[in-house]
């Protein structure tokens, strides 16, 4: 469990929220709200839609219907708005993101990573934006790897660099897509010990994962996804350890086997 302060307050609250691929329809109707300061975990089989859902939240994938308010501000009203309703500078301004895959500028270091969007976004003086990047990379156990370029890190190392890059533009809540998937096993502990960390300090954070031992141990809350719907909800204690819907017993029970 999180150990930082739950203080209430909605962070992220989606009301009603649908997503369409063409004829196919990701998000059926979704409401899940993420209090500032927690920590949710987000599980379900391949195709439920997590990643869908995180890509709403920051307007990466706006969607069709429904309602998506951050720090209490409605950020897009579905699609029926079009771009003029969408809070686009609000959401990058507070929304960090970290992939599945690192997306690292291959030809910079792993400093350069993490002071670009800096400078590029938020018009830090190369100094400070130097100086912050060291801080966060040295905080993500990387001190060391300044002038490294990806081609020369490991994955785990690679995906550090990208966490680093994300908290680099002071977001309010960070978004974690799977982000242990592409690694191998043996560097999964240290990229989910960052993350671990950061939920300690109190990050609000929604984190798609299937670890399901990381989300038993740091979640507040996992939220069960299948099909587009949250199926189930509530503490580990209760989804992970005593579900109460066929499907979550379904998909933990095979989870849980491997």
């Amino acid at each position: 469990m999180s150990v930082g302060t739950t203080t209430g307050g909605s962070m992220v609250s989606l009301q009603g929220v649908c997503k369409r691929f063409g004829h196919l329809e990701v998000l059926r109707g979704v409401d899940l709200e993420i209090k500032r300061g927690e920590v949710v975990c987000v599980l379900g089989p391949s195709g439920s839609g997590k990643s869908t859902l995180l890509r709403c939240v920051n307007l990466l994938e706006p969607p069709e219907e429904g309602d998506i308010h951050l720090e209490e501000r409605s950020i897009c009203k579905g699609s029926g708005s079009g771009e003029q309703g969408w809070e686009l500078d609000f959401v990058r301004q507070r929304v960090g993101i970290v992939f599945q895959q690192f997306n690292l500028f291959p030809h910079k270091s792993a400093l350069e990573n993490v002071t670009l969007a800096q400078e590029k976004v938020l018009g830090r003086p190369g100094a400070e934006a130097r100086q912050k990047g060291t801080e966060l990379l040295q905080r993500v156990g990387l001190g060391d790897k300044l002038d490294e370029y990806p081609e020369r890190l490991s994955g785990g190392q690679q995906q550090r660099v990208a966490i680093a890059r994300a908290l680099a533009m002071d977001p309010h809540v960070m978004l974690f897509d799977e982000v242990t998937s592409a690694l191998d096993p043996e560097l999964v502990k240290e990229v989910l010990d960052v993350m671990r960390e950061l939920a300690e300090e109190g990050m609000t954070m929604i984190c798609v994962t299937h670890e399901i031992g990381f989300a038993r141990e740091v979640a507040d809350r996992v939220v069960f996804m299948d099909e587009g719907l949250v199926v189930e909800e509530g503490p580990p204690s209760q989804v992970i350890d005593n579900p109460r819907q066929e499907r979550t017993k379904k998909f933990l029970g095979l989870v849980l086997e491997r």
